[in-house]
């Protein structure tokens, strides 16, 4: 890492990553910082929250945030999802629009192009990332380009994939330099501004998310209760999943509690490996049938229950 000096003063700067559900943003963000802070899955809609990882890049310091993805809601957490990704992208000093090489300009990437000329302040960059090139055709990556930056004046274009990092070292340093100049806003060390508490509820949600199955991710959450540090350098963490039907309680469960074992052991696994010590993860399903109706469920996801509506 370049060490900050007159020639090279600091600078710093919220990036948000916006896109359609699935485009990548939780992959980029991951491997910006160096280390997994938000939860990827194959489902759509898994980010909930605004997610902060922290990378540097020679004497810059970037903060992304890792928005929800951006798509049509029918209830009231996607509508809440939703106004978090607008609200992240509005606060931000440069803006990534991460769109699928393969999918193309979907009417749902016309549509947040829309937005945008709508939503984002004059001055406010705004640069393009097409991402998964390994899954098309030079021709058809440049026809793209084409029609994507016809649609929106973006400062710069930058052809990546996330998951295997091709291009995303040009996107970090193309960065660096747009954010403004001025001191760091986090301690070199920090690589996410989520609370442990938070963290460790969504690598159980993932995991949740992983084993289960059609639409019943979108029906629980997971809020961890306890927080408990131990004498000998362990930490116990107690943790409820809330699911909205009784039905679905027997689903996450499992047979003689066979299915939320696996999860847990998984779960507990991957907070160990992040936290650096051991865990003692204890993780309980309780039903509570108006949770998607309940504002405190919202803030504990970081979510406004005032854009519900």
């Amino acid at each position: 890492m370049t060490e900050p000096t007159e020639e090279t003063p600091t600078r710093a700067g919220f990036v948000a990553l916006i896109g359609e559900p699935n485009a990548g943003k939780s992959t980029l963000l991951n491997r910006m910082v160096g280390a997994k802070v938000s939860i990827v899955t194959h489902k759509v809609q898994t980010t909930r929250t605004r997610i902060r990882g922290v990378a540097l890049e020679g004497a810059a310091q970037l903060v992304f945030v890792d928005t929800p993805g951006l798509f049509r809601p029918r209830r009231k957490l996607d509508r809440a999802m939703v106004a978090a990704a607008w609200s992240g992208a509005a606060d931000a000093d440069v803006v990534v629009l991460m769109v699928e090489a393969h999918r193309g300009l979907t009417d749902g990437v016309e549509a947040i192009i829309t937005a945008l000329h709508e939503r984002i302040a004059p001055g406010q960059t705004v640069a393009l990332a097409i991402n998964k090139i390994d899954r098309v055709k030079a021709e058809a990556l440049l026809a793209l380009t084409e029609r994507l930056n016809a649609a929106y004046p973006f400062a710069q274009t930058f052809m990546i994939s996330a998951e295997r990092g091709h291009g995303v070292d040009d996107l970090r340093r193309w960065l660096a330099g747009a954010v403004p100049q001025g001191p760091w806003l986090y301690p070199e060390d920090q690589i996410a501004d989520l609370p442990l508490r938070m963290i460790a509820a969504e690598i159980t949600r993932e995991k949740l998310t992983l084993r289960l199955h059609e639409e019943l991710p979108y029906q629980l959450t997971v809020e961890t209760e306890s927080w408990q540090e131990r004498k000998d350098g362990s930490v116990r963490i107690d943790q409820l999943v809330y699911v909205a039907r009784d039905g679905h309680k027997g689903i996450v469960l499992g047979n003689r509690g066979e299915t939320i074992k696996a999860i847990s052991t998984a779960a507990r696994a991957e907070i160990a490996e992040f936290l650096g010590r051991p865990v003692h993860l204890f993780v309980q399903v309780k039903l509570r049938p108006g949770w998607l109706d309940e504002p405190e469920r919202y803030s504990e996801m970081g979510l406004d229950y005032r854009d519900t509506t």
